[in-house]
């Protein structure tokens, strides 16, 4: 009775190993096993990409970011704002065959200039490239009336990239997370990049340097409904001091004091900034 018992014991052992092996297997997200990088890496290497962009690649980890996400190519994947389309060039080609990119930009038609030129530069940026952003799908997301930048539960990936401090200011961040939470599918995964501030340092609820405590981000973002699954130091970069002064913009790539302390800065590179992986409760 105790082998047969012995016996049963590892069988049962047994299965739930393979359980747990094939459950994390199907999601792609620890080993990125589900992400094309043979892809990816032509993407990378294609001639609709400036030569600028593509030197930011070492600050930004484009591969090693979407495997953390488990961004494979078959998926529908919503980016949170794009701006001047840096990720846009990456994700629009990759999903062009097999999976879906909603752009949720700003709106084109804004009473206010520099939102709806933004806009307008976007969509020019999409209509000179056919051949690689036909399929791009484009939204609005601007709080609090317009809302709604893709179908609910429609969405299997949302990425945001260095996009928090954004909604801080305008104490946005609960309508967008709000939104994104509406967007995606139960059990979608919710991509986070954001410039990371002083660990232990009081929260500027503005944010106006730029930077974000890690630990902040992450409650705020389980306020919202959204379970913290897993970070990685895959964008962290410990040159950067994070006392610049003008925050964040005095690095690469806006470098905004010009030519003051220029190489200073260029050899710090660009900023500091935790990956944060969540997901919506099924």
């Amino acid at each position: 009775m105790q082998l047969t018992g012995s016996l049963v014991s590892r069988f049962i052992s047994l299965i739930v190993t393979v359980l747990v092996v094939t459950a994390c297997a199907s999601t792609g997200s620890e080993s990125g096993a589900s992400v094309n990088s043979a892809k990816l890496a032509t993407v990378l290497a294609g001639d609709h990409r400036s030569d600028t962009n593509k030197a930011r690649d070492q600050w930004r980890h484009p591969v090693e970011t979407l495997e953390f996400f488990g961004v494979s190519d078959d998926k529908v994947v919503m980016e949170i704002w794009p701006g001047g389309g840096w990720y846009t060039e990456v994700l629009a080609p990759y999903l062009r065959d097999s999976g879906t990119y909603i752009a949720a930009g700003w709106d084109p038609e804004s009473e206010i200039p520099f939102i709806r030129k933004a806009a307008e530069a976007y969509a020019e940026r999409l209509a000179a490239r056919p051949d690689v952003y036909d399929q791009v799908q484009v939204g609005v997301l601007m709080p609090p009336a317009m809302m709604s930048p893709a179908e609910p539960g429609s969405v299997d990936i949302v990425l945001t990239m260095r996009n928090v401090h954004n909604w801080m200011p305008r104490n946005s961040q609960a309508d967008v997370l709000g939104a994104i939470y509406t967007a995606l599918k139960p059990g979608g995964i919710l991509g986070v990049v954001e410039h990371r501030g002083v660990p232990g340092s009081e929260q500027d609820p503005k944010a106006a340097s730029g930077y974000v405590n890690e630990d902040y981000a992450i409650a705020m973002i389980e306020e919202a409904g959204f379970v913290f699954e897993a970070s990685s130091e895959v964008n962290a970069n410990p040159a950067d001091t994070k006392d610049h002064p003008q925050g964040v913009w005095t690095l690469p790539p806006t470098l905004r004091l010009k030519d003051v302390d220029r190489d200073k800065y260029l050899a710090i590179g660009e900023s500091d900034r935790f990956t944060l992986r969540f997901r919506k409760p099924e």
